[in-house]
């Protein structure tokens, strides 16, 4: 599957650690940044793929789960530590599920918004990888 988990560089200090993301921290240049918050537990965001997009999600306070799916397997992954990252690539589908009360999820993406580059019907997923993969 494509997609890892990633360490993110700190510096610990006895007054609060810095998680520092600079230039050559991710392996594609930042386009956009986001972040989700006030999720409710019982709330399912993502449930999409991008034909081209890499991302990296954070959790920086709090938890959740997230499904990655690519066709022919799928893997949960639990975000809960604000030096990780998951890096997805490309043509996998994603779910975040089961945010703790307070998750905070940051995302870096190698594009701006461009909705033409999402799947949001996971059927058509499917197809997607077919027309793809032949």
């Amino acid at each position: 599957m494509n997609a890892r988990l990633i360490e993110i560089p700190n510096i610990e200090n006895a007054l609060g650690n810095l998680g520092v993301v600079e230039k050559d921290t991710l392996p594609f240049e930042v386009k956009r940044v986001y972040y989700l918050y006030d999720t409710p537990n019982f709330a399912e965001r993502g449930g999409h793929s991008h034909k081209d997009l890499t991302q990296v999600l954070i959790a920086v306070s709090g938890s959740f789960d997230v499904i990655l799916k690519d066709g022919t397997s799928q893997k949960k992954i639990t975000l809960d530590k604000p030096n990780i990252g998951l890096l997805i690539h490309k043509n996998i589908w994603g779910e975040l599920i089961n945010f703790s009360s307070g998750a905070v999820c940051l995302v870096f993406a190698s594009a701006v918004f461009d909705e033409s580059d999402y799947i949001r019907d996971y059927a058509a997923f499917l197809e997607y990888l077919k027309t793809i993969n032949s």
